[in-house]
């Protein structure tokens, strides 16, 4: 059995059979993309961040999301991916009887890798809710794309190479769950959708199989926390 508003320091695919069937009501994940390096060329001195990107490049199995289903009450999912992973969701969800949304977060400062390509400025998010699950928010957080510069501060903070924007993660939990509700992520990496739901009052749960990103996390958590000067409580799930 697992408590909710933790984060589990665990491979996902062992993480998830832990939980109750129908006991989630909202995913936000951020797993490999499947991305073309082969025509990159590696530095002789790679640092931290591209030592990341190399080893994210193989995309997910997604098996991952045949046991997300059983989780969720409802099929509730927001799925970042790249270009490359957009055509196999879309294919995966295509008998689920859900409705689909193709969202996209565009850099203004993208990195200049113009090589025969258009620059890398768009992030997609694949977002998937079955018949009957409601959509809430606003004219502001409804909007299908989303603009920001690639934050820099935060990835030299918590030392993650594809942190997401806090606000954007936010936008999904509003739009896409009440408070009190569970967010989960399992693939947590610095925590952003576990800090977005304590943020709007919602229950999380997470796993992040790599340890130093877990201890990144938990500490993020906890000041966020502290912060707001709450205590949350947990629940057996």
């Amino acid at each position: 059995m697992l408590k909710t508003n933790e984060i589990y320091n665990m491979d996902c695919m062992e993480g998830l059979k832990l939980l109750d069937n129908k006991s989630v009501d909202l995913v936000i994940i951020d797993p490999p993309y499947l991305l073309n390096l082969n025509k990159v060329r590696k530095p002789t001195n790679m640092n931290s961040y591209a030592n990341d990107l190399i080893n994210l490049k193989d995309g997910f199995d997604l098996k991952v999301l045949d046991i997300l289903i059983q989780k969720m009450k409802k099929i509730n999912i927001y799925i970042y991916c790249s270009k490359r992973q957009v055509k196999s969701l879309l294919n995966y969800f295509s008998d689920k009887n859900c409705n689909h949304e193709i969202l996209t977060w565009h850099k203004l400062n993208p990195s200049p890798l113009i090589n025969n390509n258009y620059l890398p400025d768009t992030e997609y998010i694949l977002f998937f809710r079955e018949r009957g699950v409601r959509l809430y928010g606003n004219y502001h957080t409804k909007r299908k794309y989303y603009l920001s510069l690639t934050n820099k501060i935060d990835k030299q903070k918590y030392k993650h190479p594809t942190i997401k924007p806090l606000e954007l993660i936010e936008r999904h939990i509003i739009n896409s769950s009440m408070e009190g509700d569970l967010v989960l992520d399992c693939f947590c990496g610095s925590g952003t959708t576990l800090v977005g739901a304590i943020n709007q009052n919602r229950r999380y749960i997470g796993f992040e199989i790599n340890k130093e990103y877990y201890e990144i996390a938990k500490k993020r958590i906890e000041e966020v926390l502290i912060k707001k000067g709450e205590k949350t409580e947990k629940d057996t799930i």
